[in-house]
């Protein structure tokens, strides 16, 4: 393993501002903010920096459909992208944008460090011309055949389907995308880095661990044909910056790209009063990417560095594609699934687990097969990790006023297995963490079963047992915490609190015990895949119902909206009251319902049938406090009568009994 405390510099593939996030991107954003939330819990000095590849053509043509101007088009994307980032739990330290005056000077610096060390070259070359619109062709302005694969309707620069990067001249039969005519030869100078002079560099670059070996295969065969130089120049009309001192010449979007994540650094060096050049020069530069974009990154991006006297990359992490239910994202199935659309309808941790379970140090490709996630969820995180502290918090708390005993135990995780978790996640090989984990999980249920501390509970004289079996296996659960913790971040920061923790859990803290501290009455931490959940999204997709209405936006006033309104009078009506659950218990007959002994103070006891028995077991729910409608008519029910109603919310995490932790008396008013 690496020594702690490095300094770490951490970016994955820029998304393009031209389109919504889908899932297929979150692979390699997710893989990415594993990796640096486990740096982070392990004490490293790590800096993640990514935003918006805002240049280009696409863009450009984008923005004309759209009728707006480039700029606004992309500040529009970039907040979409942000906030598909934050909900996913994307903790980055600065999102910014290659439309930046920092990515214009570095562009220029670079470029102009190239031209002095002799490795820009001045050709003229013949370009495609719109003889119909009397205009030079940007590259995406062009389509015809790849010319490696034969490919059709693929972009003059490079193919969507095999990856070749090309000049549009070499596309066979092209046409205009503006007017639909074939483009002649016409005359016109553009600048090449020679990246051939930077092949002896390149070869011993990948001789080192910059990269899996499937990767450097990939990138030696670019040899084999000999390096050729890269066009990085293109007329106008292009969105993007200009070449200085050469009118109508402008960068191509994929050598300003790259340069964005010294932009971005930039940029934030300026925030926390860091100097960029010795941030970049003293740290491990880390690039998180898809496999389609290797040679972009591991040829040209690190033969411009060495050319103008930047530190080259440490390693690039290299992530596969991915199908949904074993084929391709297809918008007429429902399966083309847009980041937003998942978040509408599902807890994001889920994905970041699944994708993790499935992410090797290698390069192979994913599929979401949307039956296996959510039986894979139901069992890891709801049936094996949760199931863990909600069989054995109860008692804790119930009969130990929530404290802990010291025991000694075979199970949870040792130094040896933690040593093994953290080579894997600093090698990116995920599904083998989660493999282990999922392991000593396996053995803590296990261990709770053989032990049976519901049986153990009904015995006085086993209550020392009860108190050291129960605490063992919250030992192991809190281990687990910290194991899962760079997966699932928002469920480990819900666990620290039920756990008693006073700051964030650290790595190191898997050697220390948690019977130091005093748990906390538990709540579900995480609930079962509702069906209707996956449904739903993949419905929305496919057009079948609309949209749900943004978080934080009001429904749209007009014909059928009015009875979702209330006047404050009638609010009024509503008598909520804080009620203590004398007792729980489960209800004969019946799937869904458990009876709840309430006590309300000078208004009595009540009897309340609620339907949350997939939610909670009986014994979670004794001696809380609940939140209760008082003045709810009691309605006759097969099982006897409610008297009540026990107030809840749910989401697509699953649902959750109101309670209150304040010490308020039974009966207490709720304004």
């Amino acid at each position: 393993m690496p020594s702690k405390n490095r300094a770490i510099l951490v970016t994955h593939a820029l998304p393009y501002a031209n389109g919504p996030l889908h899932v297929g991107h979150m692979v390699g954003y997710i893989q990415t903010d594993i990796w640096v939330r486990f740096q982070r819990m392990r004490g490293n000095d790590v800096v993640f920096v990514a935003g918006e590849d805002a240049h280009g053509t696409p863009i450009m043509l984008a923005a004309e459909k759209a009728g707006v101007a480039p700029e606004n088009f992309v500040a529009e994307v970039y907040k979409e992208h942000k906030r598909d980032f934050e909900d996913f739990l994307i903790a980055h330290d600065n999102y910014y944008t290659t439309h930046s005056e920092e990515n214009r000077e570095l562009c220029e610096r670079i470029y102009q460090a190239l031209d002095k060390g002799g490795a820009i070259a001045r050709r003229t070359i013949q370009q495609l011309y719109d003889p119909v619109k009397n205009m030079f062709l940007p590259d995406r302005y062009i389509k015809g055949e790849c010319p490696r694969c034969g490919t059709p309707d693929q972009y003059g620069d490079n193919c969507e389907n095999c990856g070749a990067a090309y000049s549009p001249t070499d596309l066979k039969n092209p046409r205009s995308v503006v007017s639909g005519a074939p483009p002649v030869m016409k005359d016109s100078v553009h600048f090449f880095f020679t990246l051939s002079k930077f092949q002896a560099f390149l070869k011993e670059w990948l001789d080192g661990d910059v990269a899996h070996s499937s990767v450097k295969a990939k990138l030696l065969e670019w040899f084999d044909a000999g390096l050729r130089d890269w066009d990085i120049s293109r007329d106008a009309p292009y969105f993007g910056f200009a070449i200085p001192n050469q009118p109508g010449k402008f960068f191509y979007v994929w050598l300003d790209a790259p340069i964005g994540y010294m932009a971005s650094l930039k940029n934030w060096c300026t925030k926390h009063g860091r100097d960029f050049d010795a941030v970049w020069r003293d740290s491990e530069i880390h690039h998180f990417i898809g496999k389609d974009i290797i040679n972009f990154h591991g040829l040209f991006w690190p033969a411009m560095l060495k050319g103008s006297g930047f530190r080259t990359p440490q390693k690039l992490h290299v992530n596969g594609y991915l199908t949904v239910n074993g084929a391709k994202m297809s918008k007429s199935r429902g399966t083309f699934i847009r980041a937003r659309t998942y978040l509408n309808h599902l807890n994001p941790e889920y994905l970041r687990y699944y994708f993790a379970a499935k992410l090797s140090e290698g390069t192979d490709d994913l599929d979401l097969d949307l039956k296996d996630f959510k039986a894979k969820i139901d069992s890891d995180l709801v049936g094996k990790y949760v199931n863990i502290a909600s069989r054995c918090a109860p008692f804790i708390e119930k009969q130990f006023g929530g404290k802990l005993v010291e025991a000694k135990s075979e199970i949870g995780i040792d130094a040896k297995l933690a040593e093994t978790l953290a080579t894997a996640y600093e090698n990116g090989d995920f599904s083998t963490a989660i493999r282990q984990m999922m392991a000593a999980t396996d053995a803590a249920n296990k261990f709770v079963a053989d032990s049976a501390p519901w049986h153990l509970a009904k015995d006085p004289s086993k209550k020392d047992e009860l108190h050291r079996v129960c605490s063992i296996a919250l030992q192991a659960f809190y281990q687990l915490t910290i194991a899962l913790k760079p997966i699932l971040p928002a469920l480990a920061a819900n666990a620290e609190k039920f756990l008693g923790c006073d700051q964030p859990l650290q790595w190191n803290d898997l050697g220390k015990s948690v019977a130091r501290n005093t748990i906390r009455p538990y709540e579900p931490l995480m609930t079962r895949i509702d069906q209707k959940a996956i449904d739903a999204m993949i419905a929305e997709e496919k057009g079948d119902v609309p949209s749900p209405a943004p978080s934080g936006h009001p429904l749209p006033q007009g014909e059928g909206t009015k009875s979702a309104h209330i006047t404050i009078d009638e609010f009024a009506k509503v008598d909520l009251r804080v009620a203590r659950v004398d007792d729980a218990e489960l209800v004969d007959g019946s799937d869904k319902l458990l009876r709840l002994t309430l006590d309300l103070g000078a208004l009595g006891r009540r009897n309340v049938f609620a339907g949350i028995k997939a939610h909670y077991a009986p014994d979670q729910l004794r001696g809380k406090l609940v939140i209760v409608v008082a003045n709810l008519a009691p309605r006759k029910m097969k099982f006897g009568i409610s008297e009540g109603m026990v107030l809840a919310g749910s989401d697509d995490s699953g649902l959750a009994v109101l309670t209150t932790e304040h010490a308020l008396a039974p009966g207490a008013k709720v304004s």
